[in-house]
């Protein structure tokens, strides 16, 4: 049935929608690959659009898959029916990118990752697309798995270089029930809203499909109940114009309409079809076992059913719309459902497909089952090493409605509401927390309760809650479980520095751990837990006693053999390397995360490490490692569908210098940062320098003392210098001294040659004394910290033609400028500039870098190829495809006026990645 079709081939009133589906496949065939989103409401005709664009694609593979409600929380389900096809091309992929294939669709053992399977795809696409076009059509998107909606979105903002179209449709709620966002990172691609059709192509429409002699007012009345909804105005009851009016949506008269066509039909048809409707895989090999258990009449059933024009059973069992599979299995009562899932679940093979066999069990059981609880969590634990986390939340949910024992329903329900969380899925976390408050929770319940909320916050925008609920489950546990009540206190620390919610933790944390500090036993026993001085330890040292007495103990933790710390809270061990002004040991951390993130796979290690990269080589003025580092890390975050990252962007753009580019970001950051003091104090950190580099000095002191003003961990420390510069050029001596304290204070402790040159220039601008500007150059010569180096000459220089001394200031401010301009430190490189004039000599002008023609990605693919990786492999590294790696080669050689990859080694800042 052709939902909106006018005469043979036609699509009434679809001219726009015709043109874009036709735009997108035309384009594909052209090597021009693309996504397109068609969103409406029920029965509107999108499945109609979809079949026309399987009919106008001559000599595309068409590939076409259906969401399915009773299948959203199988991993992989509707990945598997798309890549089924293609799956001839498996063994020319990398063996890990097979591997991650066969353990996502259940065929081996293992933990994979969307990253790898995005690839995978990715590859069986390209593959396949080397043959003819593919044409990817998904129905009922709505429905799709979490964990093939994120392959899906990855696939589809990858294959502009590919011969790939991909169309989904999906179905929005009735309005009054409101137009949430598309499923899982479908809202990110294009979309277009399929709206009803007007009166006059209503009619005409109705006119072409209907087989009954209406009179006028028969169809002006059902043209006003459709209100433009195609498939409304073929289904809706006619009854000779008799049928009272119906003021229901028109979704729901869609799915009357599609009941009446089950109205009359035998027991045994109507069972058939809530088989049917139960398994969306339309598998015969499933449908016809199941209905022999059942005891149908098949031949008999089969007729009935198929007389309907709802269904279809061939090599597959299909219905002709989305809507009509959800019709059958709606009218079926929930005894009839419920017998039909048993079939199922006593047909399915235990051994090849357990999942979907505890699945249906589960539909079937009208009351506690904890056989059918305990299958449930035995599925729940292959589908989390499937990495399908939604599966697994939706498995232990469901075990534990089923559970008797209340403890077991708590216990289940608690690990769901953490699988919940780990997939991203917060609100609904805390909806399950909800369910099990005030129901009997024992205090280690209680705790692993408040241990999640405090999660939950932390990851809410604009939940300051995080905190305390994280401190108040450690506080449970001081007594029960002393070991993991101090890990939690950490958590907690480390949990609010990933998300920028730092300010004044540490002070909370060590309070709360130190009131919590367990002396006796519930019986009143003295408790005695030996153990050695721990990271918590030395900070509760540093926030009593200082740096000096705490910097030894925070090193020793820092520099444990083993590493462990970096394991357990790598971002709190980086925050505390950069508190010691110790580049080394940053650098050092930031080389164990990249590792560990590409041998793991893990997104999370790996966008740190990236992050972290781009950050040190900001600060190190390594500016095309950072961007490439950026370039990276945003292209993990946008494969993933993770949270933007910005502090590195800001550490980057503060020492680029570029006043436009920098405080737009700078608005962003602030608007999103809004109360999270930590991060906001990057942001003015940032302000800062630009503001130093810009000879804004009352701009960077304001900014300088938000930054400093809660002693936040690092973020306080490399703000001081920039106090002291703005405080000194505004004439405020009292707070440059007051800076200068704090900064010796925390850089003498450290001992480090970045930290004692930092601070001799800082002393030097205090003082005015020459041999504090000679110590910062010879100290900062020691270090890695080109931009802080540089402007020490700077510094120094200004210092000496101030003093009239214009011979000797001009090589340090040639050396200032050179090293400035080289590493792309706009901002700062023009000061200097400034400088030399003043003295009358014209600096240099600084050749065209790479780094100005290309974009980052641009920028970080150029690096890569220049120092060997071959296309497959930058494909591999930023989630891409081959063909899309070669395309963008082909701008980089336009913009750099070059023709092949050997000329990308000559290129400035292209030696190493």
């Amino acid at each position: 049935m052709r939902t909106s079709a006018g005469s043979r081939g036609s699509l009434v009133g679809r001219q726009h929608e015709v043109r874009r589906v036709t735009e997108l496949t035309d384009a594909a065939r052209d090597g021009l690959g693309g996504a397109l989103v068609l969103r409406g409401e029920a029965g509107i005709g999108k499945s109609a659009l979809l079949g026309h664009a399987r009919q106008s694609a001559p000599g595309f593979q068409v590939i076409e898959a259906t969401g399915a409600q009773y299948e959203a929380d199988l991993p992989f389900a509707a990945l598997h029916q798309l890549c089924l096809p293609v799956l001839r091309h498996l063994d020319g992929l990398p063996v890990r990118h097979q591997e991650a294939l066969r353990v996502a669709f259940g065929l081996s053992a293992g933990s994979p990752d969307v990253f790898h399977i995005g690839l995978a795809t990715l590859g069986l696409l390209s593959a396949a697309a080397r043959e003819r076009p593919l044409l990817y059509l998904v129905d009922d998107a709505q429905w799709l798995d979490s964990a093939s909606s994120r392959v899906l979105t990855f696939l589809a903002r990858r294959i502009a270089a590919e011969p790939v179209a991909m169309v989904f449709a999906v179905r929005l709620p009735a309005p009054a029930a409101g137009r949430p966002a598309l499923a899982d990172g479908l809202d990110v691609l294009p979309v277009l809203t399929v709206d009803g059709l007007s009166d006059a192509e209503a009619r005409v429409l109705l006119t072409a499909q209907s087989h009954e002699t209406l009179d006028e007012q028969v169809r002006d009345r059902l043209v006003a109940e459709a209100r433009g909804n195609p498939l409304a105005l073929l289904t809706l009851p006619r009854a000779g114009g008799f049928a009272p009016p119906d003021a229901s949506p028109a979704p729901t008269r869609v799915e009357q309409g599609l009941r009446s066509a089950l109205a009359g039909l035998p027991t045994e048809a109507l069972l058939l079809l809530t088989v049917a409707s139960a398994d969306p895989t339309g598998d015969p090999a499933l449908l016809w076992p199941a209905a022999e258990h059942l005891d149908i009449d098949v031949p008999a059933a089969v007729a009935a059913a198929t007389a309907t024009g709802l269904v279809e059973f061939g090599a597959r069992v299909r219905f002709y719309h989305p809507l009509a599979r959800t019709a059958a299995y709606q009218a079926a009562g929930a005894r009839e459902r419920r017998l039909a899932h048993r079939a199922l679940g006593a047909v399915t093979d235990p051994v090849a497909d357990p999942d979907r066999r505890a699945w249906h069990r589960a539909q079937a059981s009208a009351g506690p089952d904890d056989d059918v609880a305990v299958e449930l969590e035995r599925s729940a634990s292959r589908a989390r090493a499937r990495g399908g986390g939604t599966a697994s939340a939706a498995f232990l949910e469901r075990a534990a409605e089923l559970s008797l024992d209340a403890g077991r329903r708590i216990e289940r329900t608690l690990t769901a509401a953490r699988a919940q969380l780990e997939t991203g899925a917060a609100e609904r976390a805390a909806e399950l927390l909800t369910a099990v408050h005030g129901s009997g929770l024992d205090e280690l319940q209680r705790a692993e309760a408040d241990l999640l909320r405090g999660r939950i916050a932390l990851v809410r925008e604009g939940d300051c809650d995080g905190p305390t609920y994280m401190l108040r489950a450690a506080d449970r546990l001081a007594v029960l479980d002393p070991e993991r009540s101090r890990a939690i206190y950490l958590e907690a620390l480390e949990m609010s520095l990933l998300v920028g919610r730092a300010t004044g933790m540490m002070d909370r944390v060590l309070a709360a751990a130190r009131s919590a500090s367990p002396t006796s036993a519930p019986g009143g026993s003295p408790v005695v837990t030996p153990r050695r001085p721990d990271i918590l330890d030395a900070l509760s040292v540093l926030g009593s006693e200082g740096h000096r007495v705490a910097v030894p103990l925070i090193r020793e933790a820092l520099d444990g053999a083993d590493g462990a710390m970096w394991t357990r809270h790598p971002a709190l061990a980086i925050t505390l390397a950069a508190e010691l002004w110790d580049p080394a040991t940053h650098e050092t951390i930031i080389d164990w995360l990249m590792k560990n993130g590409r041998e793991s796979g893990s997104p999370l290690v790996l966008r740190l490490g990236l992050a972290q990269t781009a950050s040190h080589a900001a600060l190190t003025g390594d500016l095309d490692r950072a961007m490439a580092a950026v370039a990276e890390e945003e292209a993990i975050g946008d494969a993933t569908g993770g949270t933007s990252v910005m502090y590195h962007r800001l550490h980057l753009a503060a020492m680029r210098g570029r006043r436009a580019e920098a405080l737009a970001l700078f608005g962003t950051a602030t608007e999103r940062a809004r109360d999270a003091g930590q991060f906001l104090a990057n942001v003015h950190w940032a302000e800062a320098v630009l503001g130093n580099g810009l000879a804004d000095y009352p701009a960077a002191l304001a900014a300088a003392r938000r930054a400093a003003a809660d002693g936040d961990l690092f973020i306080a420390a490399i703000s001081l210098p920039e106090l002291v510069e703005a405080a000194v050029r505004c004439g405020e001596h009292d707070a440059a001294v007051a800076a200068l304290e704090a900064l010796t204070e925390r850089t003498e402790a450290s001992g480090t040659a970045f930290g004692l040159g930092v601070a001799a220039t800082a002393r030097g601008l205090v003082t005015g004394v020459e041999d504090h500007y000679r110590e910062a150059i010879d100290r900062l010569e020691q270090s890695p910290a080109l931009p802080y180096r540089a402007r020490a000459h700077l510094l120094y220089g200004e210092w000496l033609r101030r003093e009239g001394r214009r011979r000797d200031c001009r090589p340090h401010l040639r050396t200032a400028h050179e090293l400035l301009s080289g590493a792309g430190l706009e901002a700062f490189a023009q000061r200097a500039a400034d400088e030399l004039r003043a003295t009358g000599e014209t600096a240099r002008r600084r050749s065209g870098h790479t780094r100005d023609q290309l974009t980052m990605q641009e920028l970080h693919i150029a690096r890569l190829v220049a120092t060997g990786a071959t296309s497959s492999e930058v494909a591999a590294r930023l989630f891409i495809s081959p063909r899309t790696v070669d395309a963008h080669l082909r701008n980089i050689f336009r913009k750099l006026g070059i023709r092949s990859r050997r000329q990308l080694r000559e290129q400035p800042g292209l030696g190493s990645t």
